[in-house]
């Protein structure tokens, strides 16, 4: 078989047209949607020597005749790579607005900043800078990801609006960015040693004509380590204040999904213990959904963290000393388990012509809390279903806090005795009596971790 002519090829390198042809052609097939203009339109940073395609990057390089071109191999490379993604539409993450929502923004050496970009162009329509990109001065996509056409609206309350992308483009997304730093700070390294061990101009031997020029940094940054409980026992609120924890973050591959970056520390919010370095995508699929004081929405995504990877969540959760001498989970995530396992039954079900079962789980789950964990004794768990077409079902069942927990520890023998049989207060030697209290989460609102 002959390979294809692509034009503007020349000893393994495209044009920058010739590589937005190509990766259009080689993505159409991808369930990411991608742009068609991923070299040639902001914010691709070609003249800064890469672009980024999904995860990768790719580098860029001047040949002769001063045009930007780039390798073939890399371009096919990353299309491969984004088209293995596997994405479900109905997993969706909320990326926005949250109040001080800027602090969240991790800017040093990375120019993506997709929470950001997406956020000023949905907030912000007449801000000054987007008229000076010319045309109409929105980026067309986000490392060559057309997101417009995956972002999901959503009001509250007919007033409140909120943002969602796939689970699956939020962590691309974030691959991305983290891709980025790294090269960005690789190249710095890079220029300071050039700049120090290169020899005086005088020296130099002339460049050949037909050699071609290359702005981008050789792509051998170190490989994210494996988390190995490096931080069992640690409190967050002493380490969120140490220099360079976040670096050292960076550093790790996430605890939970092993494949994306880390990004954050989570940690037990009633327990003050940190649990493991998790990439955004975890760290938000960890949390429960639509939190207020005493109040959760039981959401679709609690199936994989109650189902198809429960092992995984479990021994996650319980890297917390406190739950796991308790053999329990967080107050929040008590509830939801006991809304969502204990009182599955209890859910009524509606007729749905469009389900090969024939019926679907009412309206939504919801589940509310008085007390706390402190007062077990006083604590109840109220299981409801609100949105019910038939407006019935309200309340489906009161559940004492000491009940749930017990409850918790039975299922947890059953589903994951892993898990379980590394709980329990005589499996934990020196855990305090008393808990340092837990500072206050200050990345804005609704982004607490559990």
């Amino acid at each position: 078989m002959s390979e294809p002519v692509i034009p503007g090829r020349t000893g393994g390198l495209i044009t920058l047209g010739a590589a937005d042809a190509l990766w259009a052609d080689l993505t159409a097939g991808s369930a990411v949607p991608t742009a068609s203009a991923a070299f040639t339109r902001s914010p691709a940073r070609a003249q800064a020597g890469y672009v980024l395609l999904g995860g990768c990057v790719v580098a860029t390089v001047k040949a002769g005749g001063g045009r930007w071109s780039v390798p073939e191999t890399e371009v096919r490379r990353a299309a491969a790579e984004l088209n293995a993604v596997e994405m479900d539409p109905q997993d969706l993450v909320r990326i926005g607005p949250f109040r001080d929502g800027s602090k969240q923004e991790h800017s040093e050496g990375t120019s993506l900043r997709w929470r950001r970009r997406i956020a000023r162009e949905l907030q912000e329509p007449d801000e000054p800078e987007r008229a000076a990109r010319g045309e109409d001065g929105r980026p067309y996509h986000l490392a060559g990801i057309d997101w417009r056409r995956m972002l999901v609206e959503k009001t509250r309350d007919r007033t409140v609006r909120t943002w969602w992308l796939p689970r699956a483009v939020v962590r691309l997304l974030d691959v991305a960015e983290h891709t980025e730093t790294r090269w960005l700070r690789a190249a710095r390294t890079r220029q300071a040693s050039t700049t120090v061990t290169e020899p005086p101009t005088h020296h130099r031997q002339p460049r050949a004509a037909d050699d071609r020029q290359t702005t981008s940094p050789d792509c051998l940054t170190t490989p994210l380590r494996p988390y190995n409980e490096e931080l069992k026992g640690h409190l967050y609120s002493v380490l969120s204040r140490k220099p360079g924890t976040s670096r050292k973050v960076a550093g790790w591959i996430c605890a939970v999904c092993r494949t994306a970056p880390a990004a954050v520390l989570d940690h037990c919010h009633e327990h003050g213990y940190v649990r493991a370095p998790v990439c955004h995508s975890c760290n938000t699929q960890e949390r429960p959904d639509h939190l207020y004081s005493n109040d959760i929405r039981v959401a679709h995504h609690y199936t994989r963290l109650f189902h198809t990877h429960t092992a995984d969540w479990l021994r996650h959760w319980h890297r917390c000393p406190g739950c796991r001498a308790r053999t329990t989970l967080p107050l929040p995530h008590l509830a939801a388990w006991t809304a969502h396992i204990a009182c599955r039954s209890l859910r009524p079900t509606h007729r749905d012509p469009g389900s090969s079962r024939g019926r679907k789980p009412c309206g939504a789950l919801r589940v509310s809390w008085t007390g706390s964990h402190h007062a077990p004794g006083s604590c109840q768990f109220t299981v409801a279903v609100d949105l019910c077409p038939s407006g019935e079902h309200r309340v489906l069942a009161h559940v004492p806090y000491r009940e749930a927990a017990e409850r918790f520890r039975t299922w947890l023998a059953e589903t994951a005795p892993d898990v379980a049989a590394e709980a329990g207060p005589d499996r934990l030697d020196g855990l305090p009596t008393r808990f340092r209290p837990v500072i206050a989460d200050t990345n804005g609102e609704g982004l607490a971790l559990f």
